[in-house]
């Protein structure tokens, strides 16, 4: 089993990359994100490495990260998703945007990847959403307050706050973020109106 490969860039393709290992050339199909991250041909690379193995072929999926190959894996758990729709969502969101649309129930960022029509979008956000924290990144900090906001059972204050927010313009993840950060600031009593001051003021740095 290869779980990475370092190397150096033999050539790209709209999908896939071939990385020379020791004269030795892989080819591994990675998601957009990845392929914008990687270098020229000729200049050293890294992948961390999915194997898939089927009777007929053996394949290689190519992530920048462990976290991203963690979502692969993960997505692929949800009935009607599989590697190449994961690549797709992985795509069109970084591992962050992800764990904060499944935390938020945020089916239409989900969906904004091809391939995902509105039911496996729901899957996704229903089947992982208890999964969602442990692979949030760097999103991590704010995660409990998403997933009580997208389950409906946050504080009325910062449901009040998000909301607010939400209708100034910025999106329901900046929101519950800056509303996170004036948390800290101003103790869980908070009101919403203090919350709000707090978060435009996050917002506007």
């Amino acid at each position: 089993m290869i779980g990475k490969l370092k190397g150096v860039i033999d050539e790209i393709g709209d999908d896939h990359v071939l990385i020379d290992v020791h004269g030795v050339c892989y080819v591994a199909h990675c998601s957009s994100r990845t392929m914008a991250g990687l270098g020229r041909a000729g200049e050293a690379a890294v992948l961390h490495i999915e194997t898939f193995v089927r009777e007929d072929q053996l394949k290689l999926y190519g992530f920048e990260s462990a976290l991203e190959r963690e979502w692969f894996r993960l997505l692929q758990s949800v009935q009607g998703v599989g590697a190449k729709v994961a690549l797709a969502v992985l795509s069109t969101l970084t591992a962050a945007d992800l764990a904060n649309a499944i935390a938020l129930q945020d089916k239409a960022m989900i969906a904004r990847a091809p391939g995902i029509g509105p039911k496996v979008a729901q899957r996704i956000v229903t089947e992982l959403k208890t999964k969602a924290p442990a692979f949030a990144g760097e999103a991590g900090g704010a995660i409990g307050l998403k997933q009580e906001l997208g389950e409906g059972v946050a504080p009325g204050p910062v449901s009040d706050a998000v909301s607010a927010l939400s209708n100034l313009g910025y999106s329901r993840d900046q929101a519950a973020n800056a509303v996170a950060l004036a948390l800290k600031d101003a103790g869980e009593s908070a009101n919403s109106a203090t919350l709000i001051r707090l978060g435009l003021k996050e917002l506007s740095q």
